[in-house]
């Protein structure tokens, strides 16, 4: 009896985070399944070169594959986690002023890295550019937004204007880009360093490193990264330097105001000015680094950096991550 008790908690502890867990793992599978897998262009191999028309066995191939996995992991939300709960007529809530907007930053990302993905496989498979962007860009926005509608019809959460808005904004930044410089100018980051908060509520922020980078929103830092060069190709900057504003937060042990949390630390917003490199654009003849790089660019990379925060309070960190 001992056992299935603790069992339920740790089951319990899981659900009342399974956003932060699961918007972060979805990132993660596209990137490495869909980036990985079929965007080895550094391979020798012809299956991995990109196709320069139509190629319809590579496209029905990347087109079974979304499916499957959007299908299964709906599936598996709707069975293993909302089940659990009541359901209700389809509700909204607004949840706008939790995590000082943190968890939209997360939405904004996701829906921006996967619909990137999305495009990158379609064009290894030769799919148009006029496809990609209806087909692939739009992967981020229509999973997310799928996941909104399982959560408007539980009566424990209901969907999220906010989260919505900010899947769109996610897609549009992808999109918009595309038609406007056919190329991503501006990419989304992510970086992270753990906090003594999670220490505090381990249950909610994380217990260890990798649970805390996907749950501890004082220790992430989401990033609109410019490419110096691409807005001035007749300029001497390197091709791979870029500019980062960066956004986080930081004293939050609660998503909403509560007493508890104002007793330790006030919240914060966080404004940051730093340098970023843009990994693709790095010259190298190694294959295996060229793919490599490819994967993980949504990562900032840690750099002299200017913090100002809402508190009038200016900062330099050395190195920040």
């Amino acid at each position: 009896m001992l056992t299935i008790n603790t069992k339920s908690r740790t089951k319990l502890l899981f659900l009342r985070n399974r956003e932060s867990i699961f918007y972060s793992q979805f990132s993660i599978l596209f990137l490495f399944v869909l980036l990985f897998t079929f965007n080895l262009q550094g391979q020798t191999s012809s299956f991995f070169k990109k196709a320069d028309t139509l190629n319809i066995k590579r496209r029905n191939v990347v087109a079974i594959t979304e499916t499957t996995l959007a299908i299964g992991a709906l599936i598996g939300l709707d069975k293993l986690w909302y089940s659990e709960y009541p359901r209700s007529n389809f509700q909204f809530i607004n949840d706008n002023n939790q995590w000082k907007q943190m968890d939209k930053m997360g939405h904004f990302m996701t829906s921006y890295v996967v619909g990137k993905a999305g495009m990158d496989v379609l064009d290894w498979a030769g799919v148009s550019k006029k496809n990609q962007l209806i087909y692939g860009a739009t992967l981020g926005f229509t999973f997310l937004t799928a996941v909104e509608i399982l959560d408007g019809f539980s009566k424990k959460w209901g969907a999220s204007w906010g989260d919505i808005i900010a899947n769109a904004s996610g897609t549009g930044l992808l999109i918009g880009q595309e038609l406007l410089w056919n190329e991503q100018r501006i990419q989304l980051k992510y970086s992270f360093h753990q906090t003594k908060f999670a220490k505090i509520r381990p249950n909610t922020l994380g217990k260890n490193f990798l649970q805390q980078a996907l749950k501890d929103y004082n220790g992430q830092t989401y990033w609109l990264s410019a490419n110096i060069w691409s807005f001035n190709k007749e300029g001497n900057f390197p091709k791979w330097l870029n500019l980062a504003f960066g956004y986080g937060a930081e004293g939050m042990l609660y998503g909403k105001s509560n007493p508890n949390n104002q007793l330790f630390q006030d919240p914060y917003r966080q404004f940051y000015l730093s340098l970023d490199v843009d990994l693709t654009k790095i010259k190298t003849n190694s294959k295996f680094l060229k793919t490599l790089f490819s994967t993980i660019n949504f990562i900032k990379i840690p750099a002299p950096t200017l913090e100002y925060n809402s508190k009038g309070n200016f900062k330099f960190h050395f190195l920040y991550f």
